[in-house]
C-alpha cells in the first residue's frame, strides 16, 4: 500500500519536530513547513494526500492557506487550533477544511482523526468526484441515481448534478449529502452526523455539522436543506 504524504504547516519548532516524529513512526511521509507560503510552494509541488496547518502561522495564516489549498484541490485539510472556542475554527471550516484538532493534541487523537479523514475521501471517490465527463444516465435508476427536483446524486459514480451542470463537493461533502440522500424527509441529529459522516464515536463539536451543512447548501441549493430546530437537518424529499 502506498505511504500517505502528509503535509504540515506549523511555526512552533517544538510542536513541528515532536509532531513530525509521531506521524512518521505511524507510517506517515511528512513534509514540515514552518509557514504559510513556504507550505503552499509544498503543496503544489508535492501533492499531499492530506494537509495539516496551524491556524496561526506566518506569512499566510492557515485559513487563508486552506482557502487557497481548496480552490485547487479537494484534498483533504485539518486544521489545527489552540483553542478549542476560536473563531479562527470557523473560520476555517468555512474556508473548506474537514475538520479541526485542538492544540495540544495527543498523537493517537491526530492519528486517529487523519485516518477517518482519509477514510472519508476514499470512501467518497478522492478528488474526481462532482467532476466533469460522467456519462451516466441520470435517469437510471440501476445506476444508483437519486432525483431530488433539479438534484441528482449519483450514488454509484460519485458525481452530483443540479439544473444538469456538475457540482464539485469535497468527499466531505459528498458523505453529507450521501447520508441526507440516504433518508430523504427523515430528520438526521448532529450527533448522528458526526458518527456517520465524520466518524466521530464520542461526541464531537458540532459546529463541525453546521459549518459543513452551510456550505454544502450554498452548492445544491439554500432550501435543499431544511432545520429542524432542537433536532437536525433533513433533506427535502
Amino acid at each position: 500500500m502506498a505511504e500517505t504524504h502528509v503535509l504540515f504547516v506549523e511555526d512552533d519548532d517544538v510542536i513541528r519536530e515532536a509532531t513530525t516524529l509521531a506521524l512518521e513512526r505511524d507510517g506517515f511521509v511528512v513534509t514540515a513547513m514552518p509557514d504559510g507560503l513556504s507550505g503552499l510552494e509544498s503543496f503544489r509541488a508535492d501533492q499531499p494526500d492530506i494537509a495539516l496547518l496551524d491556524v496561526m502561522v506566518p506569512g499566510m495564516d492557515g485559513v487563508s492557506l486552506c482557502r487557497r489549498i481548496r480552490d485547487e484541490s479537494t484534498v483533504p485539510v485539518i486544521m489545527l487550533s489552540a483553542r478549542a472556542d476560536s473563531i479562527d475554527v470557523v473560520l476555517g471550516l468555512e474556508a473548506g477544511a474537514d475538520d479541526y484538532v485542538t492544540k495540544p493534541f495527543d498523537g493517537s487523537v491526530l492519528v486517529a482523526r487523519i485516518r477517518a479523514v482519509l477514510r472519508r475521501f476514499d470512501h467518497s471517490g478522492g478528488p474526481q468526484n462532482g467532476g466533469p465527463g460522467s456519462s451516466h444516465d441520470a435517469s437510471d435508476p440501476e445506476r444508483g441515481v437519486l432525483s431530488f427536483g433539479d438534484l441528482e446524486v449519483d450514488t454509484e459514480g460519485m458525481e452530483v448534478r443540479r439544473a444538469g451542470a456538475a457540482v464539485a463537493l469535497t468527499p466531505t461533502e459528498m458523505r453529507l449529502l450521501l447520508e441526507f440522500s440516504s433518508a430523504p424527509g427523515t430528520v438526521l441529529s448532529r450527533d448522528r452526523l458526526l458518527e456517520r459522516v465524520w466518524d466521530y464515536d464520542w461526541g464531537g463539536d458540532t459546529r463541525v455539522v453546521d459549518v459543513h451543512v452551510q456550505r454544502l447548501r450554498t452548492k445544491i441549493g439554500q432550501d435543499r436543506i431544511e432545520t429542524v430546530r432542537g433536532f437536525g437537518y433533513k433533506l427535502k424529499a
